[in-house]
């Protein structure tokens, strides 16, 4: 399938940087500063001195999320697919996100299908909404229904299958701390959830071995 799209569709605009507010960007400096001291730092130390600034400017981009928009991201990447049924899949996907209750780090794949009614979108235009959900203060139970949503609203497909395996550095480096411990949720929709067979093969596909060649 190609992906129809011209290079200025698939542009994403970045989270406005903390330099471009003078006064948010003050304050969220001085809050940072104020969490090296609560840490018993100090924030005035040689290797301190930029750390305020590069957690702003870092945070601004782990959280652009909140400054992209589904419909954007998609654009006019839409196309007639007429007599299409067979699923659609784009398997391993990676994604980053932030925990909500710590503010750390979670990461691992997304496999995302759908069984078109009418309409495809551009296969790159998958990761891409991964991508809106994941870039934001986030629970992965939560992430997994977004990014089912959106696909249902975007092509009212007659199936929906999302399924995200990662590893949260809240379990990892702190509480439990269990390194090999991952986190698997799924979320369905029409055929997925009503027809076995669909579901069965969506879940075969998910889980097929990784090529490494």
């Amino acid at each position: 399938m190609r992906d129809d799209f011209s290079l200025e569709d698939d542009v994403i605009a970045p989270l406005e940087a903390p330099g471009d507010n003078d006064e948010a960007e003050d304050e969220f400096r001085e809050l940072v500063r104020r969490q090296l001291e609560l840490l018993g730092e100090d924030p005035g130390r040689e290797g301190l001195l930029r750390t305020p600034q590069r957690v702003a400017t870092s945070l601004a981009w782990l959280t652009r999320g909140y400054e992209m928009d589904v419909d954007r991201v998609v654009g006019h990447a839409l196309f007639d697919a007429e007599g299409a049924t067979n699923m659609v899949m784009v398997r391993d996907i990676e994604l980053y996100s932030l925990c909500e209750h710590h503010m750390l780090p979670f990461y691992g794949r997304a496999h995302v299908a759908y069984i078109p009614n009418g309409k495809i979108v551009g296969l790159s235009k998958l990761p891409r909404i991964v991508e809106v959900f994941a870039r934001r203060l986030q629970v992965q139970e939560r992430l997994t229904e977004q990014i089912a949503s959106a696909l249902d609203d975007v092509l009212a497909p007659m199936g929906v299958g999302v399924v995200i395996e990662a590893y949260h550095l809240c379990m990892m480096m702190r509480g439990v701390e269990k390194q090999n411990s991952k986190t698997i949720t799924s979320a369905v929709r029409g055929l997925f959830r009503s027809d076995q067979r669909t579901r069965e093969e969506f879940l075969t596909l998910a889980y097929a071995p990784r090529s490494h060649g």
